[in-house]
């Protein structure tokens, strides 16, 4: 049975990297990937985007791409949006015996024990920690920077194509083939300065952004984009 990937995230904005990460590890797992965009925060300031642009940002940055679809279900949740619950909610939709994978980065993973309710994602779905390349998420590392995420996972590790064996319960780390260069905060600074940005995102989100005017994007010529 294939792999259900989901990749949570504010994606604000999606940039290329994050789609290279989601194709990666479609093609080195076989997998299906969701792409999961968070929910709008209580606090006002906390994204730059709202939900329904980053949402519809996300759409145009996986169209046509096999195996990559959009995941709006955190968005239409009211209160608090916690991944723990995210996952219930789709072991019930999915039923018990589908292999159901949730995709953090390394930073996240070394901070997985201040999630709500973290232990409890395994009852739902395997963890998948993607690291950069000449990064390290080795069990030494991870004893050495997180010691309460090693006590549980520790177990659990288990080489990325083997998750496919099991529903939920296990833990891998996936190292990307490439360095990629783009991060959502130096994209956000680079669109609001008027510094060259549009080779960070696919085309159809550049012009998204322009058309709504996102991020304080500035009226420059399409050179200097």
């Amino acid at each position: 049975m294939a792999l259900q990937v989901y990749y949570g995230g504010t994606f604000d904005p999606v940039h290329c990297g994050h789609v290279a990460v989601a194709r990666a590890v479609r093609d080195g797992l076989d997998a299906q990937v969701q792409l999961v965009p968070a929910a709008d925060p209580p606090h006002k300031d906390a994204t730059h985007a709202d939900a329904i642009a980053r949402a519809r940002m996300l759409d145009l940055a996986v169209a046509g791409e096999p195996g990559l679809k959009v995941d709006r279900r955190e968005l239409r949740r009211e209160g608090p949006s916690y991944t723990v619950d995210t996952l219930r909610e789709l072991r019930a939709e999915l039923g018990p015996d589908t292999p159901i994978v949730w995709m953090v980065g390394g930073d996240s993973l070394l901070q997985l024990h201040r999630w709500h309710r973290w232990q409890e994602l395994f009852q739902f779905a395997h963890v998948l920690a993607v690291a950069r390349p000449g990064s390290h998420l080795d069990m030494a590392t991870i004893a050495e920077q997180s010691p309460p995420v090693h006590a549980e996972v520790a177990a659990r590790w288990r080489p990325p194509r083997d998750l496919s064996q099991a529903p939920a319960g296990g833990f891998a780390a996936f190292e990307l083939p490439l360095q990629r260069p783009e991060s959502s905060t130096e994209l956000r600074r680079r669109i609001a300065a008027g510094e060259a940005w549009r080779d960070w995102v696919p085309a159809a989100v550049a012009e998204y952004i322009v058309r709504h005017g996102l991020y304080a994007v500035r009226d420059v010529t399409p050179a200097s984009l």
